[in-house]
């Protein structure tokens, strides 16, 4: 019982690592594209949400194999749903 637990956490921190990612992602796209300086948004952006990503993962990845797993289910569920919300044709 005490796995479960574990893994339905996983899953939702997999989810908000996702949304931090791919909604950090869109919102860089979005603003990024008229900002004054466009490299720096986007070389910034990328290394705080691979930071950010990388570091949650790494957690997980620590609690053991099922945890990673269930990370990474939540990771793609989250880009699903920023995909949809945000209606990215890709």
């Amino acid at each position: 019982m005490k796995d479960i637990g574990l893994i339905v956490g996983s899953l939702a921190a997999g989810m908000v690592l996702g949304t931090v990612f791919f909604g950090g992602l869109w919102w860089t796209v979005s603003r990024g594209l008229n900002g004054p300086n466009p490299a720096v948004w986007f070389g910034f952006s990328a290394l705080l949400r691979m930071a950010i990503a990388v570091s949650g993962l790494y957690y997980f990845a620590r609690l053991g194999l099922p945890s990673l797993i269930a990370c990474l289910c939540g990771l793609l569920i989250a880009r699903g749903a920023v995909k949809r919300l945000t209606h990215i044709a890709c």
